[in-house]
This record gives C-alpha cells, sequence and structure tokens, in this order.
C-alpha cells in the first residue's frame, strides 16, 4: 500500500508594516514643520514630538489645534484624539491648519473646577445664549445642557420637558471657538462658538451660538467637553504625569525657567543662603527688594552686548525687545487674542508698546476668566529714568526688572505674573 503526500501550499506571509503619513504643523508666528507619523498617532504624542525636536520645555500644556480659515472656526485637538482622523474630515479645497502652541487653559477646569461650574460633578449648565437659525436673525433663548445634548425651552426659562427644542448631540459634531464671528456671521458679541457635525461643510451645516461674555463663554464650553469625553478628559489630564508609552516615553529635562513658576524667595543676607517659606516673610522682603531698585543702578547689557548702566536711556528701552514676554507693535485686540489662545489662567500674561500713549507701554494679563490691561508709564527722578505700575510708589530701572518683581509678588496686580505668551517658531 501506497502512501501519499498532499501538497499544502501556504498563504505568503506579508509583514505588517504600520503606515506612515506626513503631516504640517504650524506655529503662531506661520513657520510650519513637516513630520512623519504612524496613521494612529494622537494629538499628545504629535506634541510630544515637536517638544523634542525643539528642545521646549514640557509642562503639559502644550496643545494641537484644529484651524479653519474658511468659516473662521478653531478647536482644540484632544489628546486622545487621531490625528489623521481629524484630517481625514477636511475637504480637497479646504486650506485648514494643524497648529502647535500652549494651552493654559486645558486643564484648568480639575485644578479649579468652582472657577468655571456651579458643581463640580458632571454639570447641568443653564443660561441665556444668542443663537441663530438656518435664515434667521440671531435670538436669545434660555439653553438647558444635558448629557444627551443641548436644548432650548420654547416658553421662558421652562426647564419642563414638554418645552424643552433638542438643538445639538455631541457624539457626532465637534465644538469650535469662533474667531471672526461678527464679521463672517453677524454674532451679536465677540464671543461665539458653534457645533459642527463631523465631516467637511460650510456655514450652513453649524449649529451657531454666542455667549455675552468670555467667562460665559468659557462655562459653556468646558461642560460640553466635560460631557462629551467624559472620563477620557480626566484620563488626559492625569496621563502625562503618570507616564505613557510611544512617543511620550522619551523625555527630556532642562531647566526651567523663570516664566514657569519657578521663582523661590531667598534670603542672602547671612551666613548661608536660606529659602523663605513664610508667605508674609517673603512678600516683605519682595517689597523690600523692589523699592530698594529704584537706589540703585543696574549693570545690563545694551542690545550689542557690551555694558552700560541704568543711566543710558536707549540701553533700558531696548532690553525688553529681547524678551519672550514682550509684543513689539500689536493692538489691544491682539493681546487680548494671544492671550484668549494661550488661556484664561491666572497669571498669564505679554507685555506691548501702548498704541494710544506713545512711550508708555501696557502689561496685558488673564485674571478671573477675563483679560485686564495696566499702563506701564516711564518717569524720572532726579534724572534717571524708571517705570512703574503703581503711580511711582514701586519703580524699576527697565521691564525686565518690573516682571521679575511681579512674578514674585502680586503688588497691585489681581495676581502674580505666572506664564508669559510667546510666539514660538518650528
Amino acid at each position: 500500500m501506497s502512501l501519499y503526500a498532499r501538497r499544502v501550499t501556504l498563504p505568503a506571509i506579508t509583514p505588517i508594516v504600520l503606515q506612515q503619513r506626513v503631516i504640517k504643523v504650524y506655529s503662531e508666528d506661520e513657520s510650519s514643520r513637516a513630520l512623519e507619523v504612524p496613521n494612529d498617532i494622537t494629538a499628545r504624542d504629535v506634541c510630544h514630538l515637536l517638544i523634542l525636536k525643539n528642545h521646549y520645555i514640557d509642562d503639559h500644556s502644550w496643545t494641537l489645534f484644529e484651524h479653519l480659515p474658511r468659516i473662521g472656526l478653531e478647536r482644540i485637538i484632544e489628546d486622545h484624539e487621531l490625528v489623521i482622523e481629524v484630517q481625514s474630515n477636511w475637504g480637497m479645497e479646504e486650506e485648514n491648519r494643524l497648529y502647535f502652541r500652549k494651552n493654559y487653559a486645558k486643564y484648568e477646569f480639575f485644578k479649579h473646577p468652582m472657577m468655571f461650574l456651579s458643581s463640580s460633578t458632571y454639570p447641568e449648565i443653564h443660561g441665556y445664549l444668542h443663537a441663530k437659525e438656518l435664515g434667521k436673525k440671531w435670538k436669545k433663548v434660555f439653553f438647558l445642557l444635558r448629557r444627551s445634548g443641548l436644548y432650548y425651552s420654547t416658553k421662558g426659562t421652562s426647564k419642563e420637558p414638554r418645552h424643552l427644542q433638542f438643538f445639538s448631540e455631541f457624539s457626532g459634531s465637534d465644538m469650535y471657538m469662533s474667531l471672526a464671528g461678527k464679521k463672517m456671521s453677524g454674532t451679536p458679541t465677540n464671543y461665539g462658538f458653534c457645533f459642527k457635525p463631523n465631516k467637511a461643510g460650510g456655514i450652513r451645516d453649524l449649529k451657531q451660538l454666542c455667549a455675552d461674555d468670555e467667562q460665559s463663554r468659557t462655562c459653556w464650553m468646558t461642560a460640553v467637553r466635560l460631557l462629551k469625553y467624559g472620563m477620557q478628559l480626566y484620563q488626559n489630564y492625569m496621563q502625562p504625569y503618570q507616564g505613557r508609552g510611544g512617543c511620550s516615553s522619551l523625555t527630556i529635562s532642562p531647566v526651567r525657567s523663570i516664566s514657569e513658576n519657578s521663582l523661590v524667595a531667598m534670603d542672602f543676607s547671612g551666613h548661608k543662603s536660606r529659602v523663605i517659606e513664610n508667605p508674609t516673610e517673603a512678600l516683605s522682603v519682595a517689597v523690600e527688594e523692589g523699592l530698594a531698585w529704584r537706589k540703585k543702578g543696574c549693570l545690563r547689557l545694551n542690545t550689542h552686548g557690551s555694558p552700560n548702566t541704568s543711566q543710558s536711556a536707549p540701553s533700558s528701552v531696548a532690553i525688553h525687545r529681547t524678551q519672550l514676554w514682550f509684543h513689539h507693535k500689536i493692538s489691544r485686540d491682539e493681546a487680548q487674542q494671544l492671550i484668549l489662545q494661550q488661556g484664561l489662567v491666572d497669571g498669564v500674561f505679554l507685555i506691548r508698546d501702548s498704541q494710544s500713549n506713545p512711550k508708555t507701554f501696557v502689561l496685558s494679563m488673564s485674571h478671573g476668566l477675563k483679560i485686564k490691561h495696566f499702563q506701564i508709564v516711564p518717569l524720572e527722578d532726579d534724572g534717571k529714568p524708571f517705570y512703574t505700575l503703581d503711580d511711582g510708589h514701586t519703580r524699576f530701572t527697565d521691564l525686565i526688572q518690573l516682571v521679575e518683581f511681579y512674578q514674585l509678588n502680586k503688588g497691585v496686580l489681581p495676581c502674580k505674573l505666572k506664564h508669559y505668551c510667546a510666539r514660538i517658531a518650528l
């Protein structure tokens, strides 16, 4: 009896190759960088790649934004979202962009929940918003936010189910901030936001809303993010501190900048230096030091790198232009937009030239979900120039000393200066 072997043909084994895509990311100064990334890369991992490539400090505030210039909208791409999936919703003819910049307010809710909502649990926010239906005028309506979506009342402020009409759900749409609402949609205020379906589309597809002030818009948008992403948002907030795999496993430990709240009060008067831990003592020392600055000259380098005394006006005037927190000739509206983009967190600030008062400067800063402006006045005492925020009570030989002082103590400001707004380059 003979045996016959059956020939078996095995299918060819194709190695699994993770497909790569090239994405382009922009910064505020319109510089850009191309990155080759896998299809499943998240927004957080794109940020981490750019942090590593540019040797930035990773303070967990770096954020990827989706910018839609044709309809004037922008939104945070959440850390867990797949970047290639976001791009797949773009139309072929749209000039949409990915932007990389800081947003200190991204997870501020988890640090200070009562600033945003009346409850630390899942919110049920309600209040008046301006809304626009297709082909109709803007109308102020009472809205109610629930887990199932956003509703408006057809009878005053009634919350009864029979008076509630569905306005928008969250799972099949993304929430965007309006950048040019008055110009493009005729919004009643500058605090517009909207819901856009997860697909290519224009203004006709938007569910447009408008708040009366920035604090109201921030609260509504924060509540929607919490309801839409739930626990995932909290995990995004916690993950950078717990470590994660992939691109984020790479770590760097550069020296922190003074703008990142790393300043501490020190006492060098004794034989040994010590950290001043008592807040009252630290405040008195900071004030005393600030007042002493007006009595002594400070050796600084001018723009060419040569030593010069504080009595030389050209040196003290020019030195601040090298600082990342200084923005030369930007308007009040541009300053507010830059601070808004980087987050309405207490202490976010920049200094700019005053447009209404030549030779003076303006400190623009965020506090209490509002943007406030303080004039920095140059004065002279005995022929020596100085800068002041409080009518000459506290004096500084240049703007750098002023910023350093108010990073240590708030003085006449509503809070200390904490994070500076800078236009980074990629």
